[in-house]
């Protein structure tokens, strides 16, 4: 292939004094193949050249200073690059990551977010789907520990299926606590 703006012969080739400039210099052909020029290592004979070190800018050289940002190399800060992160700016630990809350034992399933209130160690959705499902026994009543309540519910039938129902949907919504007053937990 011939480029318009070099002169060539009838089969591609330069001329003998069409070089390229700065390629004469170094006598033709690849950088290190002539003597004393600089090129690759084991191509000449005794050129400067890369040779994995002592190479300003490649690793192992003495000017080789690393780039900021990356780990392990000088000038890395750690963390997320913005505000607050840990060793420099950055943005922090996403929520739900920092250290674990400390136990509370007054309140071993946890604490309503709004009201601070300790939870049940029952559970809405198993009290709630006993009551639906087996509300003429009483069975969500039994399951709170309010035997006063699932005794009424196994005399009159769960009030003929409409207030075990109804209880049922109480519970599953929250609006229902157990025998000590507590919140039931999700």
């Amino acid at each position: 292939m011939t480029s318009p703006w070099q002169p060539h012969d009838s089969q591609g080739r330069l001329g003998p004094g069409d070089q390229q400039p700065g390629y004469a210099e170094h006598g033709g052909g690849y950088p290190g193949q002539g003597q004393g020029q600089p090129g690759y290592q084991g191509q000449g004979q005794g050129q400067p050249g890369y040779q994995g070190q002592g190479q300003p800018g490649y690793p192992g050289g003495p000017g080789y200073g690393g780039q900021p940002g990356y780990p392990g190399q000088p000038g890395y800060q750690g963390g997320y690059p913005g505000p607050g992160g840990p060793g420099g700016p950055g943005y922090g630990a996403p929520p739900g990551y920092g250290p674990p809350a400390p136990f509370d034992a007054s309140a071993p399933f946890g604490r309503h977010p709004l009201t601070g209130e300790a939870y049940s160690e029952k559970q809405k959705l198993t009290a709630g789907l006993l009551q639906i499902l087996l509300g003429s026994f009483g069975a969500g009543r039994w399951y709170l520990g309010d035997t006063g309540i699932a005794l009424a519910q196994l005399f009159t039938c769960g009030g003929l299926g409409v207030w075990a129902l109804i209880d049922g949907i109480m519970m599953l919504t929250g609006n229902v606590r157990d025998k000590h007053g507590r919140p039931l937990r999700d």
